[in-house]
């Protein structure tokens, strides 16, 4: 029963996802998949069992491209009733540690889909600098099947290593 439940809401996921995936590649709008969404790709890529499932997705774009977003959606009937949008660049809470990194995506397909989704190195980032409890949480999922490397780890800031550290040391 539980396994169903996960598909449904997996499948539905994903309906949103290609929904807004297929208007902003059509305008040529550069995004990534942020959040629970990119960590739950990313982990799905090193084991599909360790996979968890989040109910929203997290889009990350230009602040110039705003209106251009609002107008490809309007023209595909799409509304935000299920995604938040986050400016590159840009602070998201005052108590966040760095801003969020550049668009540099890579691309994946999910079931099917294909979408632009951040990078583990820069997902690990974003989920240290916000360092709020989900976001630990997703840090210690992509640490457990290994996404964490080497490389990641020596691209983080100072205050940003000593956060993964801890996370580890929670364990």
């Amino acid at each position: 029963m539980i396994n169903i439940l996960f598909e449904q809401r997996l499948f539905a996921l994903v309906g949103i996802l290609e929904r807004i995936a297929i208007p902003l590649k059509s305008e040529e709008i550069p995004y990534e998949l942020i959040g629970g969404v990119a960590v739950m790709v990313h982990v799905n890529g090193a084991d599909s069992s360790a996979v968890r499932n989040t109910k929203d997705v997290d889009i990350m774009v230009h602040k110039a491209d705003l209106d251009r977003i609002i107008e490809a959606a309007g023209q595909h009937g799409f509304t935000f009733d299920h995604i938040r949008l986050v400016c590159t660049g840009e602070k998201v809470r005052p108590n966040q540690a760095i801003p969020n990194p550049p668009l540099r995506p890579e691309h994946h397909s999910i079931l099917g889909v294909d979408v632009a989704v951040i990078s583990v190195s820069d997902l690990v980032q974003m989920k240290l600098s916000n360092n709020r409890d989900i976001d630990r949480v997703h840090v210690d999922d992509m640490d457990q099947v290994g996404l964490i490397t080497r490389e990641v780890e020596k691209a983080l800031p100072p205050n940003l290593a000593k956060r993964l550290e801890e996370i580890r040391g929670n364990r």
